[in-house]
């Protein structure tokens, strides 16, 4: 029984690129998040840790992304990669800079991890649209 179920999510994960997308982006987003929370926790800034984790996030994204997902191995593309990072960094950045001038009485550093937490899924669903409609489109893989 186990075997069966196995299998049939092995087989549902090669043949469906928005499951792999999901989990690939699942990967990647618990390894920007660990490194932003760990930024966070040693007392960096959010406007830092967001752009160092934005940073080393990219460049283990654009791999795991373009071959896992969309089979690319085109670095070619690692440009409008980039400009679709720039756009969630920027999204991401100023969704923190308004939850950080609103006081609910927590901690700063609390409040900004929670906020870091909530903006995942929507800067994911975000990030998704980008990458398949500008980056990995149809005829840009070669």
């Amino acid at each position: 029984m186990y075997m069966i179920k196995k299998t049939k999510l092995v087989n549902l994960i090669k043949k469906y690129k928005f499951v792999r997308f999901l989990l690939v982006g699942a990967i990647n987003t618990l390894f920007g998040y660990f490194l932003y929370g760990s930024l966070i926790l040693i007392g960096l800034n959010y406007k830092y840790a967001v752009l160092l984790a934005t940073i080393i996030g990219v460049l283990f994204n654009f791999q795991t992304t373009g071959r896992l997902v969309f089979g690319s191995k085109n670095n070619k593309l690692m440009f409008r990669f980039v400009l679709v990072y720039v756009v969630t960094f920027l999204l991401n950045v100023e969704a923190l800079r308004i939850v950080d001038a609103i006081d609910i009485g927590i901690e700063q550093k609390t409040k900004m991890l929670i906020a870091g937490a909530i903006l995942v899924f929507p800067l994911a669903v975000i990030s998704f649209i980008l990458m398949k409609l500008f980056v990995f489109r149809e005829g840009s893989q070669q």
